[in-house]
Parts: C-alpha cells; structure tokens; sequence
C-alpha cells in the first residue's frame, strides 16, 4: 500500500481528508503511482501530468523521502521506505508569482 498526499486542491476534488493509500502494481515508480491514482480517482486525469504526453504539469511537484523527484523520469522507482508504505509519497502545487 502507498500513501500519497494530495495538496489541499486536489483532496477536494477527490473528495478526500488526509492521506490516500492506493495499490500499485507491478514496481513502486512515479508512473505507476501516478497511474494507479488515475485509476482510482479518474477525475485526476490531467491535471497532475498532461493526459497526451503525460509530463508532469509545471506547477506541481514529487517528493519523496525530503527528496525532490519531481525531474526524474517517469520510471524512476521510489525508495524503499515509500514502497513499504513507512513514508508518503507528496504530491506538491508549486507557487509562482511575487
């Protein structure tokens, strides 16, 4: 099981308080995490990744671990302790603007 958390945005339109704990098949990587999130909250589609070329949307960001992932590539795995469920994976909307 993978924790995820949301930003504040997005746990509305998922209808959800907290933390998300979702199954991922196959291995532990940023695309299937992000995938099996899609899966079960279809309403998600677009607007972490774009829903063509699925790159990352520029105002959100990954981390994992205090871990910056949000360049790594779509088949980066996690680390061990997000794969165990021990730590969360975070899902960031960025701020811009002065």
């Amino acid at each position: 099981m993978i924790r995820v958390l949301l930003p504040a945005h997005l746990k509305t339109l998922v209808n959800q308080q907290g933390e998300i704990e979702i199954d991922v098949e196959g291995p532990v990587t940023l695309r299937n995490v992000l995938d099996a999130l899609e899966v079960r909250f279809p309403v998600l589609r677009g607007t972490i990744r774009d829903s063509v070329t699925q790159q990352r949307r520029a105002y959100v960001r990954f981390f994992a671990c205090e871990d910056d992932l949000s360049h790594q590539p779509a088949d980066t795995p996690l680390p061990r302790a997000v794969a165990a469920g021990a730590e969360p994976f975070i899902i960031v909307g960025a701020m811009a603007g002065g």
